[in-house]
């Protein structure tokens, strides 16, 4: 994949992944991308790729095709049904079905490898304008089951107006859940995502942790976290943004 300098500086900074199993233009990517003033993580595979979204917000993803495991495409469908990033296809499969595959499930656009800096900054800039403009302008409050959750103020809000108190770490568990709607969490995931990759802390904490969310969001069951056995927790509701 040939990769020229790229003459302009983006205009504001973004948060984009890259995930690609060739490990020469994961780097040419981060290298060139971060360059410009963007905030880069690499992935290898889609398995890397759902850790680095579950604990990082990302705008766009430059996701490639043909991976072992999970290809793109089942990728690609997965991130854009869940309301996630823009996704920008990478693929050495030029034909015109493939392209027409890639945009019809959720991307965002397809660039065919090779391809030049150039052209990979100007395509992720059109993603994150074309995301900009469709995303209401003030995302700082999400919205689930008549509660209210401000990310900025750090508040829960229950639909009478009546300010729910929180911890610190139960704030950033409910975060993590009301960012992920349904989608199945691990222990692992969600200790790493609320706490920190160097936490110490250990599965029972999270299942304490939860259980007090379950109480101070008035209920004692499955009717917002739902426990999915062996495997983790599932945040219930639909969310919405503010």
């Amino acid at each position: 994949m040939m990769m020229s300098a790229i003459p302009q500086p983006v205009d504001e900074p973004a948060s984009i992944l890259i995930v690609d199993d060739d490990r020469d233009i994961r780097t040419l990517l981060t290298d060139s991308l971060g360059a410009r003033g963007y905030r880069v993580s690499a992935a290898a595979n889609t398995r890397e790729m759902d850790a680095v979204l579950a604990r990082e917000r990302i705008d766009a993803v430059l996701l490639d095709v043909m991976m072992p495991g999970e290809d793109g495409i089942s990728a690609c469908r997965r991130i854009t049904r869940d309301g996630g990033p823009a996704v920008i296809m990478l693929s050495a499969l030029g034909e015109e079905r493939d392209r027409i595959v890639g945009l019809e499930i959720g991307a965002s656009h397809y660039l065919p490898k090779p391809c030049s800096a150039r052209e990979v900054l100007a395509t992720v800039r059109a993603a994150l304008r074309s995301r900009q403009q469709a995303e209401p302008q003030d995302r700082s409050r999400l919205t689930f089951d008549g509660w209210t959750m401000d990310l900025l103020a750090h508040e829960l809000v229950d639909a009478q107006g009546v300010l729910v108190g929180l911890t610190d770490g139960e704030f950033a568990l409910l975060r993590v859940f009301a960012e992920r709607p349904r989608r199945v969490l691990s222990r692992e995931l969600l200790l790493e995502t609320a706490r920190g990759p160097n936490s110490d802390a250990f599965d029972r904490a999270i299942d304490v942790q939860i259980s007090r969310l379950r109480r101070k969001l008035r209920t004692g069951g499955d009717e917002i976290i739902r426990t999915i056995r062996n495997e983790g927790y599932l945040f219930v509701p639909a969310v919405g943004r503010l």
